[in-house]
């Protein structure tokens, strides 16, 4: 079968669907286990478009309480798993997008939007890929699924519950990274530090709102006026920044924790600023231990695997008010990094300032064999319709659902030599990327499940 071909013939329509899915404002509302629309109405809404576009080509669907569902196709014991996700973080200043961010629009023959990347648009790829198949006639030996989760950027609370009833695929992919392929992923832990503190003049000071973001914008309120210094302090350094009504305000840059290099985070900013001033732990212990180091250097725990490369740090979420603080982090580490010793030593430094480290979670590595038959099929695939036999497979810091199985890999939909712009302003995925992904899916799905 002539994959390209079936591809470039449904071209205008895998885009205008992409379009579609993108237009769904699909950030978490706030979790309730007790509603119809567990992580609020608007991931329903997206996770409602694909079961229903799915109804409409004939697919078997499932869908589990509204916390995830799944798209079949075929018969066999044996279940090829393409785990995909509908919720996206939240956009940031939406004033930095050059367009809305759920406004597609294309221009420079990219597609602008939230989600376009990370992981709406990959989704639609895989999702054309199968149907493309469908349509062709091709009988597969194992039951395919795409599975939808909806809950990815955060707790995994949807894919959780879809496997608390629905069988385990055997092998599978996660359309959620680059190409040509990803076999290793490092662990992930959060943490929490929390404390109390006895200084007056800083009253409020918010920063932040996901684990696995970096980020782009802070703000504080103080029982003095420090605003001329604040404005020299943004003019001397070229910062961007505002005073305004009592509220100090600064602007970063977002990026992705699991690449914190990427993005300037604006907690680091504002508490740098504070820092001059005023004598509170809370600032100080940012100053001191986590700002603008990435690497977990000033905590002693930094370290290094020839293979999956450096430990990470993304101090993410700022939280004070009435005395009271929490600092949510978020690390990505490779093998061999000692968690027992580095838990330690954070916590040690923590309670030079009396404060108290809590662990909120913590994913391990995830590992496939570079040279077992799923990542050699996956490779094949993409080499086939790429002709790249240069570009190295690799490991990353971000956490896939792929994860979520056994044996699973991270596998496109970016190709090579993109910039990485998942969870930043002016999100997009270039088009040709879109329809050659669309032909590799096809290609490996056909091929791990002839």
């Amino acid at each position: 079968m002539d994959f390209n071909k079936f591809v470039q013939e449904r071209r205008e329509e895998i885009i205008s669907k992409t379009k579609e899915l993108l237009s769904i404002p699909s950030v978490l509302d706030k979790f309730d286990p007790d509603s119809k629309t567990p992580f609020g109405v608007e991931i329903n809404n997206a996770l409602h478009y694909m079961i229903d576009l799915a109804k409409e080509d004939g697919f078997v669907t499932k869908n589990i309480n509204n916390y995830a569902a799944h798209v079949e196709y075929g018969r066999g014991k044996e279940i090829l798993g393409v785990l995909c996700h509908l919720d996206v973080v939240p956009t940031g200043d939406e004033t930095k997008w050059t367009t809305h961010p759920f406004t597609p629009t294309i221009r420079d023959e990219k597609l602008f939007a939230r989600g376009a990347s990370d992981d709406k648009g990959p989704t639609m790829a895989a999702y054309y890929a199968l149907k493309l198949l469908k349509e062709s006639g091709f009988k597969p030996k194992k039951r395919i699924r795409i599975i939808l989760g909806t809950d990815e950027e955060t707790g995994w609370r949807g894919i959780k519950e879809y496997f608390q009833t629905e069988q385990m695929p055997s092998i599978g992919f996660a359309p959620d990274a680059s190409f040509p392929l990803i076999y290793g992923e490092k662990g992930i832990m959060s943490f929490d530090i929390k404390g109390n503190i006895k200084d007056d003049v800083l009253k409020t000071f918010v920063s932040g709102d996901r684990y696995n973001v970096v980020p782009d914008y802070a703000e504080c309120t103080l029982s003095i006026d420090l605003s001329s210094e604040f404005e020299k302090h943004l003019s001397f350094n070229g910062l961007k920044g505002e005073y305004k009504n009592g509220t100090y305000k600064v602007y970063g840059k977002s990026a992705h924790a699991m690449q914190p290099n990427l993005g300037v985070n604006a907690a680091f900013i504002l508490a740098g600023f504070l820092n001059e001033h005023i004598g509170n732990d809370f600032t100080k212990f940012i100053s001191s231990y986590l700002s603008f180091d990435h690497l977990g250097e000033k905590l002693k725990v930094e370290h290094n695997d020839p293979e999956m490369k450096d430990f990470t740090i993304n101090p993410a979420i700022f939280e004070y008010a009435n005395k009271e603080f929490k600092i949510g982090i978020n690390c990505r580490y490779p093998k061999g990094w000692d968690k027992e010793e580095s838990v330690i030593k954070i916590e040690a430094t923590a309670k030079k300032y009396k404060f108290k480290f809590t662990e909120i979670s913590d994913n391990p590595v995830h590992y496939v064999d570079r040279e077992d038959p799923l990542v050699k099929t996956l490779h094949a695939a993409y080499i086939k319709h790429t002709g790249d036999t240069e570009s190295p497979l690799m490991t990353i810091g971000g956490g896939t659902y792929s994860r979520a199985l056994d044996k699973a890999v991270a596998f496109g939909a970016s190709m090579p030599q993109r910039k990485d712009v998942a969870h930043q302003v002016d999100e997009h995925l270039y088009i040709d990327d879109l329809i050659t992904a669309t032909v590799i899916y096809m290609e490996a799905i056909y091929q791990l499940s002839k």
